[in-house]
């Protein structure tokens, strides 16, 4: 077995390593002299296998690669479009300043590897799912997110998709289904007006990696981000719709009052949202009524990180509670 862990074959926990077609593939894009000494499976995202690979070059220093497969049957007839989209998107990043990998090479169709891949840099850092720091952290996020829908590209990416319809919102066990039916009603009703933006579109915790110059996160030293990941997203929309995603996140992750605070953190950050409660509200119910039915995909990345706490049907009480504060903000206007 190569030094640190195994390149093909299994993982001690079953997991599926570096598949051999892939790694012949990610061979050919090193430079002369460099190989691959070491791969980890990175834990976080649902929908792709991501993995670490370390490369040792000629002089004996090494650097890291990061792979991005699809290879679940509901995303691979999808993966195209994604990683061709995720690719240009890395590509239009470099030289903005926003913290995002290189991408190094694409195989979008599987002509070479096994599944869908991406080849692309790795960024320094981690994800971060503490209660502890969250209000420092907000403020970092309210600000990069400030700086991503500043972004003018020449050419536009395409337009937002929303992932959730009145017709199809399921409320999770327990919740009130007179609320759900009426927070449903509220997006089905045509999207208010809006003023552009470069927006992530899957923009949380999940996908923003921090780093201290002192290595802890929660010490004397404030914390920075150091890398975004996963643009596959990318889309053109209301800037309210990033705010909104990263809202519901937050109050999945540490309660329905932080969702506020970070809309709060962002237009304190020179961010401009909709002027109208009404519109606003939109936007956060359109996000927040997509997750009814994935509380307990959403979940599965966090306690493997270790929010071991959350469970998925704390996850579903938190959405409840969300989409009820949200939509008694609308009764109080009545």
């Amino acid at each position: 077995m190569p030094e640190g862990g195994a390149l093909n074959g299994e993982l001690p926990d079953g997991e599926v390593a570096v598949r051999p077609r892939a790694l012949a593939w990610v061979g050919r894009q090193l430079d002369a002299g460099e190989r691959i000494v070491r791969t980890e499976t990175l834990h976080g995202g649902i929908t792709a296998e991501i993995r670490r690979l370390t490369v040792r070059r000629q002089d004996g220093s090494t650097r890291d690669l990061v792979l991005r497969t699809f290879a679940a049957p509901a995303f691979v007839a999808q993966a195209e479009d994604l990683l061709t989209r995720e690719s240009g998107v890395l590509a239009l990043l470099a030289g903005t300043g926003v913290p995002a990998p290189d991408p190094i090479a694409v195989d979008a169709t599987a002509t070479h590897c096994e599944y869908p891949s991406l080849l692309m840099t790795h960024m320094p850092g981690r994800t971060v799912y503490d209660d502890e720091g969250l209000e420092a952290r907000i403020t970092l996020l309210a600000r990069q997110l400030v700086a991503i829908h500043a972004l003018r590209p020449a050419e536009r990416p395409r337009e937002y998709e929303a992932w959730a319809s009145a017709d199809t919102v399921v409320p999770p066990e327990g919740a009130d289904p007179v609320a759900w039916a009426a927070a449903a009603e509220v997006i089905r009703e045509p999207p208010p007006p809006y003023e552009g933006r470069f927006l992530h579109r899957d923009f949380h915790p999940g996908n923003i990696l921090f780093e201290t110059p002192g290595g802890s996160l929660h010490g004397a030293t404030a914390p920075r981000i150091t890398g975004i990941v996963d643009w596959v997203e990318t889309s053109w929309g209301p800037a309210d719709l990033d705010v909104a995603h990263c809202s519901t996140n937050l109050a999945l992750l540490h309660g329905p009052a932080w969702a506020p605070r970070f809309a709060a953190a962002y237009e304190a950050a020179g961010g401009v949202l909709a002027a109208a409660p009404g519109e606003r509200r939109y936007w956060r119910l359109l996000d927040a009524l997509s997750f009814a039915s994935i509380g307990a995909l959403v979940v599965e990345p966090w306690r493997r990180s270790g929010r071991t706490d959350l469970t998925a049907r704390t996850v579903e009480q938190r959405l409840d509670a969300y989409v009820t504060a949200l939509l008694d903000d609308v009764r109080d206007e009545d």
